[in-house]
């Protein structure tokens, strides 16, 4: 096995960093990621999504963030971008607990292919603003991504453009600045996702699968488990 298919088993195999989860919450998350290339170097991102509470109970998070990225050849792009997170919730004694966080982000992706399967690093940094029902906090953290998407038909090294497939990806946070004021630990949070999904043409893919979440708090952990059905479209 080379040094390639190590690191990708055990990124994969990487558990949460949390000893015992104290609290177990099932939701649903729906995605949209978008990207348009205006021309050989410039594209335009997007994504939207939503997020449900526990148990499916209401609409608990919005997210919108769009981006510019610079191409800088087949296998490497960088992007930088704003994002809008709403969070809705509700507090007893407390009219409007909603709250909400503006991002600033940059972020670097680097595709990769290891026999059939289609590789996509990401190292993304944030700029948070994180409204609080009393003193925002602004913080940085950095996300580090890795996809790998395997299409269930051989394509005899031609480019996968129509077909069904398998998806895995795990997504680790850590806090870089100001994590005293959030958990006081460098790890936020991990993000396990395993999914089946559908290629119709090179601009198009749907898939579904489950996402396991686990967050280090303060005073507790949690493990999220979400169900997602994410759309992904390039043009």
């Amino acid at each position: 096995m080379n040094f390639k298919l190590i690191t990708l088993a055990l990124t994969f195999l990487m558990i949460p960093l949390i000893s015992i989860a104290q609290m177990q919450e099932n939701s649903g998350w729906a995605a949209w990621f978008n990207s348009y290339r205006v021309s050989d170097k410039v594209g335009i991102h997007f994504d939207g999504q939503l997020r449900t509470s526990d148990d499916f109970e209401s609409i608990k998070n919005v997210l919108i963030r769009p981006g510019v990225t610079w191409f800088f050849d087949d296998t490497k792009n960088a992007t930088a971008g704003y994002a809008l997170i709403r969070t809705y919730q509700k507090l007893d004694g407390i009219s409007d607990a909603d709250l909400t966080e503006h991002r600033i982000w940059q972020q670097f992706i680097y595709h990769q292919k290891v026999s059939r399967a289609s590789l996509t690093h990401r190292f993304r940094l944030e700029q948070r603003f994180i409204g609080q029902l009393s003193e925002d906090i602004f913080s940085q953290r950095l996300r580090y991504f890795l996809r790998a998407q395997i299409p269930l038909k051989n394509t005899d090294n031609a480019p996968f453009s129509r077909g069904a497939f398998v998806a895995l990806q795990n997504e680790v946070f850590l806090h870089l600045q100001n994590r005293d004021k959030l958990n006081g630990y460098l790890f936020d949070q991990n993000r396990a996702y395993v999914a089946a999904g559908y290629r119709f043409s090179p601009a198009v893919d749907l898939e579904a699968g489950y996402l396991n979440q686990g967050s280090k708090g303060r005073h507790r952990s949690v493990i999220n488990n979400a169900v997602q059905l994410a759309v992904y479209t390039r043009f």
